[in-house]
């Protein structure tokens, strides 16, 4: 008796599918998936609403053109989706580029409390957090930024990065102590 076992094909991988026939449903489904995601990516990086905005949506525009091109993302589409805009961010601005500050509080929880005290504890952190993160290097920032903040996973994320998951790891590793490092010597003060 032969038997054969086919691969899960994940929901994601039907979307694509059905995205590449031109479903608009599937079209649509993507773009609502992806698009939150994406902009909040490119607008730590840009702090300009509108430019991120625009730059979040062409990555949208490649993406329908590549799926129906060979050019279309076979593995990951977040993954795929992230390096697009990556890419377009380099275009723009340069590899070295730093996060701009201001937008940090778009991706540090909001305060859950009412009381006046708790929201100025909560304003403390982030300006905290801010300073810290502008002392890393702009790859360690990102890196913390795709895998904490985007949640993409360490394949996905060296994938995006063009390095070794090892790399990723090692990476993410010295980005989290120095920013540890940072906010210690913080509270030391």
């Amino acid at each position: 008796m032969i038997v054969i076992v086919l691969p899960d094909v994940t929901a994601e991988q039907h979307l694509m599918v059905d995205a590449a026939r031109n479903n608009q449903e599937a079209l649509h489904t993507i773009y609502e998936r992806y698009f939150p995601p994406v902009y909040q990516f490119i607008r730590l990086r840009i702090n300009d609403r509108e430019q991120a905005r625009d730059l979040a949506a062409d990555v949208f525009l490649d993406l329908f053109v590549a799926l129906r091109s060979s050019r279309a993302p076979n593995i990951s589409l977040r993954a795929w989706l992230f390096r697009v805009a990556r890419n377009k961010l380099y275009d723009h601005y340069g590899k070295s580029r730093q996060f701009p500050t201001e937008t940090l509080e778009e991706w540090v929880p909001a305060s859950t409390e009412d009381d006046p005290e708790s929201e100025f504890f909560h304003a403390i952190r982030v300006d905290r957090v801010r300073h810290a993160m502008q002392m890393l290097a702009a790859e360690q920032q990102e890196v913390l930024i795709l895998r904490f903040g985007q949640g993409l996973s360490l394949q996905e994320t060296a994938d995006l990065m063009d390095r070794s998951v090892s790399a990723i790891k090692s990476l993410q590793f010295r980005a989290v102590d120095t920013l540890r490092s940072i906010m210690n010597v913080g509270e030391a003060e």
